[in-house]
């Protein structure tokens, strides 16, 4: 006959254990108040430590020093790469707002465009600027295919520009200046 030995009694301190764990888990998040309360009820009235442990036994691990230290290099580590990523690109050329009377400038790979540009990603007739009521320009994209984007996001219908935003047809990216010229 064999008999197994009975589960050791679960201790104050082994409880309290489990309970701080579980204050932990709510604090993150990992767990709601609700399931919280139960848990912590569940932990007062376990009699082993088996039970202590069924009760944070599907939570996620805490992350070990190791964990924190390494996340902390790799973060520092991205950031770094994306430091140089910036401080390495191209300056964009220069794109100066016209000053002139004229109300519309057509932008495109076309000869009968005002600004033709020959990169194969820019669509024969590729956006516009042109003057709103007020006097401010506006872009607009003319259905082309590769897109127009204003400072990063591509257009998807007219957008208002000021000097010192960056604009791109197709893979042709512009920094916008005024057209004044200055001393």
């Amino acid at each position: 006959m064999s008999s197994t030995p009975p589960p050791f009694r679960a201790s104050d301190g082994e409880r309290d254990r489990a309970i701080d764990e579980l204050k932990v888990r709510a604090v993150e998040g990992r767990i709601s108040h609700d399931t919280f309360v139960g848990r912590v009820d569940q932990a007062l009235r376990a009699r082993s430590q088996h039970e202590l442990d069924e009760l944070v036994a599907d939570l996620p691990r805490r992350p070990t020093f190791r964990q924190r230290l390494t996340d902390a290099v790799s973060s520092v580590s991205e950031f770094t790469t994306k430091l140089q990523s910036a401080w390495r690109r191209p300056r964009l050329p220069r794109l100066a707002l016209p000053d002139d009377e004229r109300v519309r400038y057509v932008v495109g790979r076309g000869s009968a465009c005002d600004l033709v540009l020959s990169d194969l990603t820019v669509s024969r007739v590729h956006a516009e600027l042109r003057r709103d009521d007020e006097g401010r320009w506006v872009l607009v994209d003319l259905g082309s295919l590769n897109g127009t984007r204003l400072n990063g996001w591509r257009l998807v219908g007219p957008a208002r520009v000021t000097p010192g935003d960056e604009v791109s047809f197709g893979d042709c990216g512009f920094l916008l200046t005024s057209g004044v010229p200055t001393a």
